[in-house]
C-alpha cells in the first residue's frame, strides 16, 4: 500500500532503489549457486538477504513490485566469474557511492530510512571482507612476477634496442632473458615462501609468480614481432606497460580497496625510470664498443 506522506518524486528514488536491490538480491544468489566455497556461499546468501530486506523495506512505501536489471545481472556476474567474485561486487558497489546521498534525502520524508539502510549496508560490507577468494590471497605473489616482469624487461628491451636496432634479436634476446627470469623468480618465490609460515602454499605461490612473469614478458614483447623498427616497437612496449599498470592496479585498487593513484604513479616511475636508464646504457655500450648489428 502507498503511503500517502510521499511525494511522486521520492516515489519514484523509491522505486529506483528496489531495482537496484531486488537487482543485486538475483546477482549474490546466483553468485552463490555456483561458488564451490561454502562459506562463500553462505556469505553471498546472507549479502543477498539483506538486498531483499532493503526491497522489501522500499516496497512498503511504493506498493509496487519491480523487476530486477537483467543485463546488470548478466555484466556483473560474468565479470565475477572472471576477476572473481571480490572484484566483481565490490566494482558494482562502488558504481552506487551516491546511494548514501539518496537515502539522506529520502531520510527527510521517511526518517526511519537513514538509519535501518546504514545498518544494513554496514552489515554489507562486512560480509564482503569477510569472502575469502585464492587469487587475492595470492595477490602478494602476482605483484612480485608482474613487478619484476616490468621493471627488468623493459629496462632489458630499451637497452637491446639501442644497443642491436634489430627487432627479431630483440624480440629472441629478450624472450630468452624473460624466460629464463620467470623461472628464476618462480624458484625464488617457492624458497621464500617455504621459509614463511603462513597461510600461503609454496607451490601456488611460485605458480603465481611465475606465470605473472611469463604473461607479462609476452605482452612486452609483442611490438617486436609486429613493427620492424626497433624505436616504434619501444613507444610500443612502453605503452603496453603502461596499461599493465593501469589495469594491474585498478583491479588490485578495486579488490583490495586501495589508492590506485598511490599505487599507479609508484610503479609506473620504477618502470619508466629503469627503462630510461637502461635506454642510456645502451646508447653508451653501444658507443664504447662500437656494436653494429
Amino acid at each position: 500500500m502507498i503511503d500517502k506522506n510521499i511525494d511522486e518524486t521520492t516515489r519514484k528514488i523509491l522505486i529506483k532503489s528496489q531495482k537496484d536491490e531486488i537487482t543485486e538480491y538475483y546477482l549474490y544468489n546466483k553468485l552463490a549457486s555456483v561458488t564451490k566455497n561454502e562459506e562463500n556461499s553462505k556469505i553471498l546468501r546472507d549479502i543477498a538477504k539483506d538486498e531483499k530486506e532493503h526491497y522489501d523495506f522500499w516496497k512498503k512505501y511504493t506498493g509496487e513490485e519491480v523487476k530486477p536489471k537483467k543485463l546488470k545481472i548478466f555484466f556483473y556476474y560474468w565479470l565475477a566469474r572472471i576477476f572473481g567474485i571480490m572484484f566483481g561486487i565490490k566494482l558494482m558497489e562502488n558504481g552506487e557511492e551516491d546511494a548514501q546521498e539518496v537515502y539522506k534525502k529520502v531520510a527527510k520524508k521517511i526518517p526511519s530510512a537513514q538509519k535501518i539502510v546504514e545498518d544494513e549496508d554496514n552489515h554489507e560490507d562486512e560480509l564482503i571482507n569477510l569472502i575469502d577468494e585464492e587469487r587475492l590471497k595470492y595477490i602478494g605473489s602476482v605483484v612480485l612476477g608482474l613487478n619484476d616482469a616490468l621493471v627488468e624487461l623493459t629496462g632489458t628491451l630499451a637497452g637491446l634496442s639501442f644497443a642491436l636496432q634489430n627487432t627479431n634479436l630483440i624480440a629472441l634476446s629478450g624472450m630468452i632473458t624473460g624466460i629464463a627470469a620467470s623461472f628464476s623468480m618462480a624458484a625464488s618465490e617457492y624458497l621464500s615462501t617455504k621459509q614463511e609460515e603462513g597461510e600461503k602454499h609454496e607451490l601456488k605461490s611460485s605458480f603465481y609468480t611465475g606465470m605473472a612473469y611469463i604473461v607479462t614478458v609476452i605482452l612486452l614483447i609483442i611490438p617486436y614481432f609486429i613493427f620492424t623498427h626497433y624505436l616504434t616497437s619501444l613507444a610500443a612496449t612502453i605503452i603496453m606497460a603502461i596499461l599493465i599498470i593501469v589495469v594491474f592496479n585498478f583491479y588490485v585498487a578495486i579488490a583490495r580497496d586501495l589508492s590506485f593513484k598511490k599505487r599507479f604513479i609508484e610503479m609506473a616511475t620504477i618502470s619508466l625510470g629503469v627503462s630510461f636508464f637502461s635506454f642510456i646504457v645502451g646508447i653508451i655500450i653501444r658507443s664504447v664498443f662500437g656494436v653494429d648489428v
